[in-house]
């Protein structure tokens, strides 16, 4: 008896044929991530309430003690910050999401298979960023709740939303190539140990006018707080400017710094995928 070979889909031809290939197969890969965090809410409901618990802390614990640029609100200057926190943050999620498959055998698997070898990680990439727009809505709404506001209009609100969730992609392919490289979720201290940093050595809860000078320049020039300074421009709440150049140019800034990160990380990102069966 003679068994037959299981059926190997023909390869779509033409550049629209693979691209409509590789995107039917990336949004295959989303909705299985998708459908990971729908069985396992609670990383999701704890990934939301940090930022949530930080924004009270600081808002009411802290918050009195703390000097406005310019005079304002303390809590809607702090938001805008607490806003592109949320969006840095996520690097953890992404490096344990794609360190952790690789280290259960699940990228390989996926790479045998007859699918688009691009499905594995833009479709990790589109989970990621819906995760991220339901984790800044979230933000929002505390936001809303603690009495934070923007006050010039939904066309510069959108625009500021479209800032963070930039920086988002931009900081997510940070984070795939930190998991392609690691290949162990276990290593997520020493991912923490750069995010935090990066999180909290900014303008997010204070203006850099009041650091010393060495620390100022260095805040000044994060990425995270030209991000910060451009969304509270663009909501019109306290804090934004200042005498540095970065703090002149946060707008651009803000362009550029995620730019520099996609141009570094999105090619570093595909080869080393490439490069893992090797």
């Amino acid at each position: 008896m003679t068994i037959d070979a299981p059926a190997v889909p023909p390869q779509p031809r033409g550049a629209l044929g693979r691209l409509g290939w590789a995107l039917a197969d990336g949004w295959t890969i989303t909705l299985r991530d998708l459908t990971h965090w729908v069985r396992q809410p609670g990383q999701i409901i704890v990934a939301l309430l940090f930022p949530v618990m930080v924004v009270l802390i600081f808002g009411y614990v802290f918050g009195g003690g703390m000097v406005v640029p310019g005079g304002g609100d303390y809590r809607e200057f702090l938001m805008p910050g607490m806003f592109a926190m949320t969006m840095v943050f996520g690097i953890e999620s992404t490096f344990t999401a794609v360190a952790g498959d690789i280290g259960k055998g699940v990228t390989d698997r996926f790479r045998s298979l007859p699918m688009a070898r691009s499905a594995v990680v833009t479709g990790r990439a589109a989970a990621d960023m819906l995760n991220s727009v339901l984790g800044l809505a979230a933000m929002i709404a505390c936001g809303l709740a603690v009495g934070w506001r923007w006050h010039n209009g939904p066309a510069a609100a959108l625009a500021a939303v479209g800032l963070l969730l930039l920086l988002r992609f931009a900081l997510l392919w940070t984070g795939v190539y930190m998991g392609l490289v690691t290949k162990s979720p276990e290593a997520v201290m020493a991912v923490q140990i750069l995010v935090w940093p990066l999180g909290f050595l900014s303008n997010t809860f204070a203006s850099t006018a009041t650091m010393p000078g060495w620390l100022a320049a260095i805040a000044d020039w994060n990425p995270m707080s030209a991000t910060v300074s451009a969304t509270r421009e663009l909501f019109g709440n306290p804090g934004w400017g200042g005498d540095s150049f970065a703090a002149q140019h946060a707008m651009a800034l803000a362009l550029l710094w995620p730019a520099v990160l996609l141009v570094i990380f999105f090619p570093l990102s595909v080869r080393r995928y490439r490069d893992l069966s090797r």
